[in-house]
């Protein structure tokens, strides 16, 4: 199997086949964002024969381990679902798309879904007629890192859109049939903006139908653009206690049907629920911890965690 750097994925595709069609991320502008850093390239395709053949490699080892009754996620011929590696494979064109899902579809035939990280600019690029195609072939579930509904902490970031962008095109998403996943990065606008943030993000997700809202917690590496901002007096950090009163802000803010949970190694505390009816539990959960964890307890949490 071909598979470049470190693989990220998002917890709730821990079942799904890992195949890499991407390397890197397009934008790479984020100033928060080290997650790339170790590739020598910016962003690469992966070269379709090595897509195929790395297809190929996957079911011959799903056959031989399923042979001796190794494989117990996936009890008949293979997994589900496959989630296509790299930080936004979704920006390829959906002609390319198309054919690595016509291969999938060849080699695994009971895939029945495919996931992969996607920017809302890689949304932009698709017509109506491409997105209903992808869903046709199975694309569903998409996660986006959103990040947050703030547009001043979004132009600062340089994420390369902004909140009214979210909702369009999240609504194109939902008219073409495919789900959607966001993750939020609690602290991304900074020292005394966390309410403006959660607000704001509650008023785009609300306007949307999300399937889950996974929360990050916002960690700087000293490699990161954003650490020199704040050596440089541009930024300052919030505090963890202040991350937690966000994350509380945003839960009760927040009014659709949503699975919602802090459980990646950036939240020193995990907690997950659905909302509307987990909502009581959770904001008890962030009450518990704003309550009993001091700030340096949590600062501690933050200094050591050597990688997300």
């Amino acid at each position: 199997m071909h598979y470049t750097g470190t693989i990220w994925r998002p917890p709730y595709e821990a079942d799904s086949l890992l195949l890499e069609v991407t390397a890197g991320c397009t934008h790479h502008k984020c100033k928060f964002c080290t997650l790339y850093a170790e590739l020598p390239f910016k962003f690469r395709m992966s070269p379709l024969a090595d897509v195929e053949n790395d297809l190929l490699e996957a079911r011959a080892i799903f056959k031989q381990q399923q042979a001796r009754g190794l494989f117990k996620l996936w009890p008949n011929s293979g997994p589900a679902r496959v989630f296509l590696t790299g930080a936004n494979p979704f920006v390829l064109k959906a002609e390319r798309l198309l054919e690595i899902a016509g291969m999938i579809a060849r080699t695994f035939p009971e895939i029945a879904s495919i996931g992969c990280f996607a920017r809302v600019t890689d949304v932009a690029l698709k017509t109506e007629q491409e997105l209903a195609q992808l869903r046709a072939a199975g694309f569903d579930g998409l996660t986006l890192g959103v990040e947050t509904g703030d547009d001043v902490a979004l132009a600062f970031m340089r994420k390369g859109y902004q909140a009214a962008d979210i909702v369009e095109q999240c609504q194109r998403l939902e008219a073409a049939g495919i789900g959607y996943n966001f993750f939020y990065l609690t602290g991304i606008s900074g020292h005394g903006r966390g309410q403006a943030s959660a607000k704001a993000t509650a008023a785009v997700c609300n306007q949307l139908h999300p399937r889950r809202i996974g929360a990050s917690m916002l960690t700087i590496y000293p490699n990161s653009e954003l650490y020199q901002e704040i050596q440089n007096g541009a930024w300052q950090p919030e505090t963890e206690i202040e991350k937690y009163q966000e994350l509380k802000t945003l839960v009760q803010a927040l009014q659709g049907p949503v699975w919602f949970g802090a459980l990646g190694a950036s939240n020193a505390v995990p907690f997950a629920g659905n909302l509307p009816g987990d909502k009581e539990r959770l904001l008890a959960v962030l009450d518990e911890i704003i309550a009993d964890f001091s700030e340096e307890e949590l600062q501690g949490y933050r200094q050591n965690l050597r990688h997300l």
